[in-house]
């Protein structure tokens, strides 16, 4: 074993070993996935659709068939492992995530989710339990989209989702096209494309995944309900006044860009509240021309990323946010454009699913806390077709796609056992 399974093991407590779920077995293989593409920061780098990402899956489809599953490859890449259920004929169960990293990402994000969905039919195999619906443990392809600055493609392809002409326009940094990297690992653009399932095949999706961040440690516990995915929109905004001198231009007579953009971004921070509890709105990146030390700024260029878990009140928050733009510019005798560079819907999770995740953190004697999820998963893109669940397994720090990523081994056991008490309700 390696430094990662020495580190998990370390004050983990085997009373989670029940039920047939094997703590010492998770951190194996969260181990063993983390020696492939592990990088110099003892990080890991498996871009999607690399010989990492490939490697990864085929010792996950190893476990697999040691579990009893029927393993198959779509299209896409994507990987099923079928578990078949006692009424083959209905729509079956799905839950997992992706192996694919960003480069010098963590050992968790993504990982903890197919281990997680693998342990659950793991355990069933252990104790002889044998559901009514057919359960499919699933690996997405290039989820975070290191490859071509654009992730989903598998869960895209699943769902049936994007624009294959503009997928076919994407290179990546070696300079190979989309349909080059399907073709470079026994894909196509028509298995891509035949990788879409039926509305009638699956009934739902759920998803294990660290939380990225730090509420659940705040409030000490191990793991929580999802309520919703956030979907980001990003305006770009150009304010343009006037560059001059900045000794000769009194202060009076200045259309400074800086300084409106600044006043913009001081009070779109102020605006989420106003919205709803879970919106969000960030300036993170800006671009100054002139950029001279002593030359006052003619135009700025900065984007705003807003997001929420609902589409009414993030779709609100946009409005206030392009309303503030043109009052400030207004206020300071400058102009200001807007672009729109994207917008995904939002994915609220059912009431239902949150309350019957409930009952399985009650059983499990584990206090329930609800969150919303600010960053996309695979759960995002499901979910524009099926019902989905989500679960966030605490992160320490709120560390993530970084080496320092890092979530104790007793608290992702503890979210398995919740998992499987949830999926074995969706069984009824």
């Amino acid at each position: 074993m390696g430094v990662l399974y020495d580190d998990l093991m370390q004050g983990y407590d085997a009373v989670h070993n029940v039920d047939g779920i094997s703590g010492e077995r998770l951190a194996k293989r969260l181990d063993a996935i983390s020696e492939i593409g592990l990088t110099e920061n003892n990080g890991s780098h498996r871009p999607g659709f690399s010989k990492e990402e490939k490697a990864a899956k085929e010792l996950v489809s190893k476990w697999m068939r040691e579990a009893g599953l029927e393993v198959r490859q779509d299209g896409a890449g994507n990987i099923f492992g079928l578990l078949a259920g006692k009424k083959n004929d209905l729509p079956a169960i799905l839950s997992g995530s992706h192996l694919d990293s960003v480069p010098d990402g963590g050992h968790f994000d993504g990982v903890l989710g197919v281990l997680a969905a693998l342990e659950v039919a793991q355990a069933w195999q252990a104790t002889g339990y044998h559901p009514e619906k057919p359960y499919e443990v699933v690996v997405f392809t290039d989820e975070e989209g290191a490859r071509f600055n654009g992730g989903f493609h598998g869960s895209e392809a699943v769902v049936g989702k994007g624009d294959i002409e503009e997928k076919l326009k994407l290179v990546d940094q070696d300079g190979m096209h989309f349909s080059e990297v399907l073709e470079a690992i026994g894909l196509s653009v028509d298995s891509y494309l035949g990788a879409e399932r039926g509305n009638e095949e699956i009934e739902m999706f759920a998803e294990v995944h660290i939380e990225q961040g730090k509420q659940l440690e705040h409030e000490e516990l191990p793991c929580g309900i999802v309520t919703g995915i956030a979907g980001p929109c990003w305006l770009e905004f150009t304010f343009t006044g006037e560059a001059g001198h900045a000794g000769n231009t009194p202060m009076n007579d200045r259309q400074d860009a800086l300084v409106a953009a600044s006043e913009f971004i001081a009070r779109v921070n102020k605006l989420p509240g106003s919205v709803s509890d879970t919106a969000v709105a960030t300036v993170g990146k800006l671009n100054l021309n002139p950029n001279g030390v002593n030359v006052i700024p003619g135009s700025v260029t900065l984007y705003v990323d807003i997001r929420d878990i609902f589409k009414e009140t993030r779709d609100s928050l946009v409005d206030q946010v392009l309303e503030l733009a043109e009052d400030v510019a207004d206020r300071h005798q400058i102009s200001v454009e807007h672009i729109e560079k994207m917008r995904v819907a939002p994915v609220p999770i059912e009431e239902e699913k949150q309350q019957l995740l409930e009952k399985s953190f009650a059983e499990k004697m584990i206090q329930s806390y609800r969150l919303p999820s600010g960053a996309g998963h695979d759960a995002m893109i499901i979910g524009e077709k099926w019902p989905v669940a989500m679960l966030f397994t605490q992160s320490k720090g709120g560390i993530s796609h970084n080496p320092a990523e890092w979530s104790d081994l007793n608290d992702c056991v503890q979210t398995v056992h919740v998992l499987k008490n949830f999926l074995e309700k969706m069984q009824d």
